[in-house]
């Protein structure tokens, strides 16, 4: 029996693992994937949004993978690799994340026989880089990039990328690519093979980051909802979440990374509004948050803060 390829996603927070990782399986073309998805906190919004495309997903809850959550990650992978259906499996590591731990799991010797790891894709927010330049010297996005084997770029319609790409590639990363493209999983399962191992250096904790989460059964009013959320904008790395609007019909995705937020329709109707809110430890003032959400929603059952 052959071992189960794995594809590990990392990158910042709010670089667009979720958006990538749908695509691929919606563009699987007959492949059967499943995802294993790791959110920091314990709301996993991720796996939530996954799991409108495919039933094959695990959701791994309060943490990082590459620590505490280790253990669940290997009883995991042989949950997965248990069904015997499977051809690939893709797993998105919390955009808080030091892949270096995830990656020494799974080149553990003990797993080689069930699964290998076949590629890690680093994703990019391209704007983001735009707009804070200063990313580019973040320690956890610097580890995020020397992982790569291939470079994903998202959002980056309308931008020249020209001298990104340069710097990727003089930092030896040349297998970048388009993030958006159609037949981006394509490309990398062209190129997969044998990996060296991984780098020996001190890994990067989560401890720089805290969140806090918020669910509610009810709906919520945009007026208030987005006064709200610019209130507490600029003590934000990123929020997410999904919400039931007064004013309108169905559910929403919400993402904000920095000081960009969107909000997108989703395929069905979810029971309650759930949010994430991740910022710097002493940045973020949890109880503030905390308190300005029950201000402006009412009775709330919120949990946290993580980290």
């Amino acid at each position: 029996m052959s071992s189960t390829p794995v594809t590990l996603v990392t990158g910042f927070l709010g670089a667009g693992k979720t958006t990538f990782i749908n695509r691929a399986l919606r563009d699987a073309r007959g492949l059967k994937l499943a995802a294993i998805v790791n959110d920091f906190g314990s709301i996993n919004i991720d796996a939530e949004l996954i799991a409108e495309t495919t039933d094959s997903i695990v959701g791994l809850k309060n943490g990082c993978i590459c620590c505490s959550l280790q253990g669940d990650l290997l009883r995991t992978l042989h949950q997965v690799v248990g069904r015997g259906d499977i051809e690939h499996i893709l797993i998105e590591a919390s955009g808080v994340a030091d892949p270096q731990g995830i990656i020494e799991t799974l080149m553990d010797p003990v797993l080689r026989e069930a699964v290998r790891l076949d590629a890690v894709v680093t994703i990019i927010d391209v704007e983001a880089v735009i707009d804070n330049p200063t990313l580019l010297g973040d320690p956890l996005w610097r580890a995020q990039l020397q992982a790569a084997d291939f470079v994903g770029l998202s959002k980056g319609a309308g931008h020249d990328t020209t001298s990104l790409r340069d710097r990727l590639a003089a930092e030896g990363k040349a297998l970048v690519f388009d993030a958006s493209e159609p037949a981006a999983f394509d490309l990398l399962l062209a190129h997969a093979g044998d990996r060296p191992p991984p780098y020996d250096r001190p890994r990067i904790t989560a401890d720089r980051f805290v969140s806090l989460e918020w669910e509610w059964t009810g709906v919520v009013r945009a007026e208030r909802f987005q006064a709200c959320i610019g209130a507490l904008a600029s003590q934000l790395v990123r929020a997410k979440g999904i919400v039931n609007l007064a004013e309108r019909e169905g559910s929403f995705s919400f993402n904000l990374v920095g000081r960009r937020a969107t909000v997108e329709p989703l395929q069905r109707r979810h029971d309650a509004c759930r949010l994430v809110l991740i910022g710097e430890r002493g940045r973020l003032d949890v109880e503030m948050a905390r308190g300005l959400l029950v201000e402006t929603f009412g009775d709330l059952s919120l949990s946290g803060p993580n980290g």
